[in-house]
């Protein structure tokens, strides 16, 4: 399976209209924001635009370092998967995740992770989001 993750082509074309964040809660089975894998908030509103929080797929993820049950596997190709029969809910992978990309299931007490499904890019509409799979993009181009 070829490695995926979810980028961020242009996010001054973000007008926080969070489409992306109701489509990834779908994809859970909620019709609400809290099982949303993906965050926009705003950094000043219109004025000054909004921020895309996603997981990264980082080649070496500090969130699965920082777990110190294995609960979050490194994926090839960047990312973690989370093995929730594992998880003890500490906390640490949250804290660690540099760009505050792992989300909290209150209910669960777990973390919630983007799962490199694509499925938010799809009900983007202003082209801010691309999902991108190993070999289709040209990583060292722009």
């Amino acid at each position: 399976m070829a490695a995926s993750r979810l980028a961020i082509t242009d996010s001054e074309r973000c007008v926080g209209c969070q489409i992306c964040m109701f489509a990834c809660a779908r994809r859970q089975g909620s019709a609400g924001l809290s099982t949303s894998r993906i965050g926009v908030r705003s950094d000043g509103g219109m004025e000054r635009g909004f921020v895309i929080v996603v997981c990264r797929a980082c080649d070496d993820p500090p969130c699965a370092r920082a777990c110190p049950t294995g609960a979050l596997a490194a994926r090839e190709g960047g990312g973690v998967r989370l093995l929730p029969e594992k998880c003890i809910g500490c906390g640490n992978c949250r804290d660690a995740c540099v760009v505050e990309a792992v989300f909290w299931d209150d209910e669960a007490g777990k973390p919630m992770i983007c799962v490199y499904c694509g499925y938010c890019e799809r009900f983007c509409p202003y082209g801010v989001l691309e999902f991108e799979k190993e070999g289709t993009v040209d990583h060292a181009a722009g």
